[in-house]
């Protein structure tokens, strides 16, 4: 169990690199990772009941603890990042599939993997979870509605469609994970700790079916939608810690915002852009993933090297 699990702790630690890795393999042989194609939102399934398997009460404690800080740290992932999204499909003029794409990855709750950045950054780590879990939990309702009234003038969008999906891939599979946790209580928590590892292997899966699937496109505006997804995600830290510093949370909480902000569930917007849309809308969830996995470390460093201070 212990090289499982030190083998689990390397291939998060390196995520990013297998990110690289594979979706260059895809982007070589593109038969062979279009298959994973049709099983993207099971995949993703199995990374949001890892999710629910690993939650535990506490997990919840920060919300009652300090609620302002979770309710402007899930606002402003809900609020600043679609912003963010919808402005830059304006400034760049960018294509229908694109700009629904930057859209609906600006839309997506915050990732699991900020929390991690957070820990490293030290920031509240506790704050960080609890505005994944919460953003998370809100994304059946917030994510389709919020990209409707953005992304609806560039194309038709059935948002009880979308609500549906994220409901089955996202809510549906985290709850049966609590579930399975609260019955088998001390035997799943081992298990647990190796959830990491089959989150990395699923959406690395699904970020290789997306290239393998688009790989024309890619070729076509990859430099734009690079370019696109820098200034998104870098914006997103920004305008994130300094919207906290704005409404007086302390450099901790400010940091755990800054990252759960800028840090996005590119999985659920993988899956969903290609459930819904055109397979070149996916691109830009594939594009953030790896990218954020690159930026995550930089500005945890950045923000590990800034002193916290005891403001409340």
């Amino acid at each position: 169990m212990q090289t499982l699990l030190k083998f689990t702790n390397f291939m998060s630690k390196t995520f990013a690199l297998w990110v690289l890795v594979f979706a260059f393999l895809a982007f070589q042989f593109t038969a062979q990772f279009a298959i994973f194609a049709p099983y993207i939102p099971y995949l993703l399934g199995l990374v949001m009941f890892g999710m629910g398997i690993t939650l535990t009460f506490n997990d919840f404690g920060e919300v009652f603890k300090h609620p302002k800080s979770v309710f402007i740290g899930v606002v402003g992932q809900f609020v600043i990042m679609p912003a963010i999204a919808f402005c830059l499909a304006k400034i760049f003029n960018l294509p229908a599939d694109l700009a629904v794409g930057v859209i609906l990855v600006g839309s997506c709750p915050g990732g699991t993997s900020s929390n991690v950045m957070t820990y490293l950054s030290r920031g509240n780590t506790a704050l960080s979870v609890a505005c994944t879990t919460i953003s998370t939990l809100l994304a059946p309702f917030l994510t389709p509605a919020i990209f409707y009234i953005l992304a609806s003038q560039w194309l038709d969008i059935n948002a009880g469609a979308m609500f549906m999906s994220v409901l089955k891939m996202v809510l549906f599979p985290i709850f049966l994970g609590l579930i399975v946790r609260a019955i088998f209580k001390k035997s799943i928590s081992e298990i647990s700790r190796t959830m990491p590892l089959v989150s990395v292997i699923s959406i690395v899966l699904i970020l290789s079916a997306v290239v393998a699937v688009s790989k024309d496109k890619i070729v076509e505006s990859g430099l734009l939608i690079f370019g696109v997804v820098v200034l998104h995600n870098c914006l997103g830290y920004l305008v994130g810690f300094f919207g906290a510093r704005l409404f007086k949370l302390n450099i901790a909480d400010s940091k755990a915002v800054s990252i759960e902000v800028g840090m996005q569930n590119s999985g659920l917007g993988a899956a969903l852009a290609a459930a819904h849309f055109n397979p070149i809308a996916a691109v830009p969830s594939a594009v953030f993933s790896f990218w954020h996995n690159v930026s995550g470390p930089i500005l945890a460093n950045i923000f590990a090297n800034i002193k916290n201070d005891d403001k409340k």
